[in-house]
């Protein structure tokens, strides 16, 4: 692989630069800058923003509404998105359900839920984890019994991310209990509104409510909302897997952390010298830059091998590790960097509109909830323990 740009491909990041630059507004990306808490209105305008470019589904075949994009271009565009900090697509329906579907969907149901999940008719939420089954996903306990032409669905899923805002939730779910755990769960489509769906907040230590529980009590859905076979689900949600853990990997966004500690660390002084002199926070800074940009290459390799219709593999979950350790590094820095300023926490100063007086530097106050927040990613889309078993087993053949 050829690691130098182009010349095509740097005229497309200046593309896709200047189009940020004029179609993101200031206010929306103030917000992402500040670690402003985003409405629904906000992430849903952003979609459409997107969409109405053709620049959505950048990854999706182009008969089905993608771009047509090599992995190159791709990973220059989700660069120059965080380096103008526009909001992050919420990836449920469109780089986890939709690439499931392109794949193993019936072509009614790709007719039907793509174009959905394109205008943004749907919101998506993801029905994996339970109390009992979280990194252990094959322990999922939710049941779907077939009764003619539905499933009867009981059960409970858990840290269900935006799930109060979804009206579409796709699910794992128990058919059959023979066998190996994995052997009997299948894939399906449930509509939030239907009777006996129950979404429960979750309130986050910060205060935020981000996560949800969702109880299912006796919910019928249709068969037709069954995705590929039954009881091959556990097929289907490694292959989304694949596609999440790959996502979690945010070289974008630790990108654009990267330049944030840089400018902090220029900022702060420590004995008379600027933070960024000092030899020990030096080389913690150029660690984890070393380790940013070997994590670049192995994904752009993962990028290829997706284009080519591979579906990621054990190299997702690599991705995986180091990139939720990288970005947890950089939270880490960022506060050691600003000192006793990370300490203080004032939940009203990630609302719009907040006019109180800032604690520190600007770039203080979204700190700490950053490096609390970000705690979840070494542990959601399959902890990184888990992850480890998996290159143990289809790597290194232990």
């Amino acid at each position: 692989m050829d690691l130098a740009y182009s010349d095509a491909e740097r005229a497309f990041q200046s593309e896709a630069r200047a189009w940020l630059a004029q179609n993101l507004s200031p206010d929306l990306s103030n917000k992402v800058r500040k670690g402003l808490h985003l409405s629904k209105a906000d992430m849903e305008g952003w979609h459409a923003t997107l969409n109405a470019k053709g620049w959505l589904a950048n990854h999706w075949p182009v008969d089905l509404g993608g771009t047509g994009w090599s992995p190159v271009q791709q990973h220059l565009f989700e660069e120059e998105c965080c380096a103008a900090y526009a909001p992050r697509i919420v990836p449920f329906g469109l780089s986890m359900l939709g690439p499931v579907l392109i794949k193993y969907g019936s072509q009614a149901q790709k007719d039907h839920w793509l174009p959905r999940i394109l205008d943004g008719s749907d919101w998506w939420c993801q029905g994996y984890s339970e109390p009992g089954a979280g990194s252990d996903l094959a322990s999922l306990q939710t049941k779907a019994v077939r009764d003619g032409d539905h499933y009867v669905v009981n059960g409970q899923k858990t840290w269900t991310t935006l799930g109060q805002f979804a009206n579409m939730i796709f699910c794992l779910v128990r058919t059959s209990s023979e066998g190996k755990k994995q052997e009997g769960i299948s894939f399906l489509l449930i509509d939030m509104e239907t009777p006996g769906v129950e979404l429960r907040p979750i309130h986050l230590l910060e205060g935020t409510h981000e996560v949800n529980d969702v109880f299912f009590t006796d919910v019928r859905v249709p068969v037709e909302n069954l995705v590929g076979e039954e009881n091959k689900g556990w097929t289907y949600a490694k292959f989304l897997l694949g596609y999440e853990r790959a996502g979690i990997a945010g070289v974008g966004f630790s990108n654009a952390a990267l330049r944030e500690l840089k400018t902090i660390a220029n900022d702060q002084m420590r004995a008379g010298r600027k933070l960024a002199d000092d030899p020990l926070f030096a080389a913690r800074m150029a660690r984890v830059e070393i380790e940013l940009e070997n994590m670049k290459t192995t994904n752009l390799r993962v990028l290829s091998a997706a284009a080519k219709g591979g579906a990621p593999g054990p190299e997702s979950s690599m991705l995986k590790i180091k990139g939720s350790e990288i970005r947890q590094e950089l939270d880490s820095l960022k506060r050691r960097a600003i000192g006793a300023y990370a300490a203080p926490f004032v939940p009203d100063a990630f609302e719009p509109g907040f006019n109180g007086p800032n604690i520190g530097p600007d770039y203080a106050a979204p700190i700490a909830q950053q490096y609390f927040n970000n705690r979840k990613i070494s542990i959601f889309g399959g902890s990184n323990e888990i992850q480890k078993n998996i290159i143990s087993k289809m790597i290194v053949g232990l």
